[in-house]
């Protein structure tokens, strides 16, 4: 298991943490791999009930790190971060356990886009959602572009998919993406309390009762696949390259 993630069986509930404070949980490779391992393993585990993933406070995930993505766009190849960040998509589009998460700092890009796929979703008061990709000349990814509407309708999607608009704790729980909003540092205590009273119920009741209330999964990975092919190209736009340059020359300044 990688050094920035941490996996662990707690009672009847899988924690999956990640643990990368100094690039404020940017997601690497290796993170990817081992989150869509610790969700797949899960599934035919029937002592694990539900799974949380949690970040630390003051940042739940920066999503990817913007210097690979540069790199990822003036390469010529399919990367290996597409297919690992892909394949992470696909095991939350597959997974059949409840998901808890714990958002109790910034959540950007994908830090945002994967909680369209979680049942429960808790942030505290120090959190924030953001997906900056109109502004990297980029599109939305890991299905946004079919959750994001489903759950808070279209005009709210729109401001924050393609104007790139962030979002208060406050603001996403009236969008219906976080159930509840707590002081910093209770979001994790918080998501374990929701895994026990989930784990205390009926174990097929939920699981008939959650795949009723979900888009099928084959839904799901069809417009994964969509968006990144898009997304692949735009990569490789003048228009995104030259928003990743500016970038880094602002934050050079």
């Amino acid at each position: 298991m990688t050094e920035h993630l941490i996996i662990t069986d707690e009672d009847a509930t899988r924690v999956i943490t990640l643990r990368r404070a100094e690039k404020k949980n940017a997601i690497t490779r290796a993170m990817y791999r081992g989150m869509s391992e610790a969700i797949d393993t899960a599934q035919a585990n029937p002592a694990i009930r539900c799974i949380i993933i949690a970040g630390g406070l003051g940042a739940f995930t920066a999503g990817n790190d913007l210097e690979d993505f540069l790199k990822d766009g003036t390469s010529q190849t399919d990367t290996p971060r597409a297919s690992e960040a892909t394949r992470f998509l696909y095991s939350l589009s597959h997974n059949a356990k409840p998901i808890i998460a714990a958002v109790d700092g910034l959540a950007i890009g994908i830090g945002t886009t994967m909680l369209f796929h979680c049942d429960y979703v808790i942030a505290s008061t120090a959190a924030s959602f953001s997906t900056p990709f109109i502004h990297l000349g980029l599109v939305p990814e890991g299905a946004s572009s079919l959750l994001a509407p489903r759950i808070m309708g279209h005009q709210r999607a729109f401001a924050m998919l393609v104007m790139g608009r962030s979002l208060t704790p406050e603001e996403a729980k009236a969008a219906g993406f976080v159930n509840m909003v707590v002081a910093p540092g209770r979001a994790e205590a918080e998501a374990r309390k929701v895994a026990r009273e989930i784990s205390a119920l009926p174990a097929e009741a939920v699981a008939i009762s959650r795949k009723l209330v979900k888009l099928p999964p084959e839904d799901l990975t069809r417009r994964i696949d969509q968006e990144g092919y898009l997304f692949g190209e735009r990569m490789r736009s003048k228009e995104a390259i030259g928003a990743f340059k500016a970038f880094f020359a602002r934050k050079k300044a």
